[in-house]
């Protein structure tokens, strides 16, 4: 096979983080709307992402957000969104630069992305095909913060994306 001058991997890996931005700023500029509500992974070790110590205590590597009945200021700039979410009831500002997302669903539509990010060692191993490709939805095994949680009782929630890929 000869190798790939044209960097394929990474026009469809742009394409696909545009698609995450793009969904994002229509939240930013228009709600949601029906059943709509996305589900944003991000490394939590990331350079530039801010979080609180005590979540990122709680989420080490990685984190889950979900965006659907209470979030606010939803704000995007060229390399971030900034975000506010409730959690145990009160409000947290959180900084998520687009390198830093690892998956990104609305299972309302069926719809999920799993996303390579810079600095990723996956980045580094031989990718499936599913991954080359940019676009395959991958279970999440990592917990799942969001702003519906009430209590600390301890219980991780955990969401599997494969449930959202139409069959």
């Amino acid at each position: 096979m000869s190798e790939d001058y044209l960097s394929y991997e990474r026009m469809v890996e742009r394409a696909l983080r545009g698609v995450v931005i793009e969904a994002l700023g229509q939240v930013a500029e228009s709600g949601l709307s029906g059943a709509h509500h996305l589900y944003v992974t991000f490394a939590t070790a990331f350079p530039g992402v801010e979080i609180p110590d005590h979540l990122h205590e709680k989420f080490p590597e990685e984190m889950t957000i979900v965006l659907q009945h209470q979030f606010w200021d939803l704000t995007l700039e060229e390399d971030r969104f900034y975000v506010t979410l409730s959690f145990n009831d009160i409000r947290e500002r959180l900084v998520v630069p687009y390198t830093a997302i690892r998956a990104f669903a609305d299972p309302s539509v069926n719809f999920g992305l799993q996303l390579k990010f810079e600095g990723d060692a996956e980045m580094a191993a031989p990718a499936s095909p599913e991954a080359e490709a940019g676009a395959a939805v991958k279970e999440i095994s990592g917990p799942v913060a969001a702003e519906e949680t009430t209590a600390d009782d301890g219980d991780d929630k955990v969401v599997t994306l494969d449930a959202f890929r139409k069959k």
